[in-house]
């Protein structure tokens, strides 16, 4: 239990270190053409919906553990 509980806590760690360095280099993720953000006249609702952004975080994701599954192999 222990273990895993570290193991979390890593992870988490290094995806917040990762998204503040992307954060540092002004790379407009969150802010892409594909974002798409809504808010009413009245400012009571605000969408947002970052399409693009979650494209291209999952696209390098699935290229990043494809070449750690073949490392393993």
């Amino acid at each position: 239990m222990g273990r895993t509980l570290m193991t979390i806590g890593a992870v988490i760690f290094f995806i917040g270190a990762v998204v503040w360095l992307v954060s540092k280099t002004g790379i407009p993720l969150g802010r892409l053409p594909g974002d798409v953000s809504w808010e009413s006249e009245s400012k009571n609702v605000k969408i947002y919906a970052p399409f693009a952004t979650m494209l291209i975080v999952s696209v390098v994701l699935t290229i990043i553990m494809n070449v750690i599954s073949r490392l393993k192999k």
